[in-house]
């Protein structure tokens, strides 16, 4: 039974690794968006992103080896949020996708 719970200490330690480079990623992004974006979407201001997301990267190392514990959860969702929400809109402008012939 110690090689289970052995297995499952490292699967936590795992998922809080890939909770946190959610939360890092997503702090990156708040930072690169442009501030008047936020303002002309309606969205929070960039530092209150900035900030929201830094307390997730926070939350998200004290909970490095226990990330389904509360804190973990909230800054995941924060992450989250942001991410699905608010980094469509304000993320920079990327390079068109068309192809030599029109759009793929």
């Amino acid at each position: 039974m110690e090689v289970i719970s052995q297995i499952q200490a490292y699967a936590m330690v795992a998922l809080g690794v890939i909770v946190l480079g959610v939360e890092i990623f997503a702090l990156i992004e708040a930072a690169r968006g442009s501030a008047i974006m936020y303002q002309v979407h309606g969205k929070l201001s960039k530092p209150a992103w900035l900030a929201i997301t830094a307390v997730a990267v926070l939350l998200g190392f004290i909970s490095l080896l226990r990330p389904v514990s509360l804190p973990g959860i909230i800054g995941i969702v924060a992450a989250g949020v942001f991410l699905a929400d608010v980094r469509p809109i304000v993320r920079p402008n990327k390079p068109n996708s068309n192809g030599p012939y029109g759009p793929w």
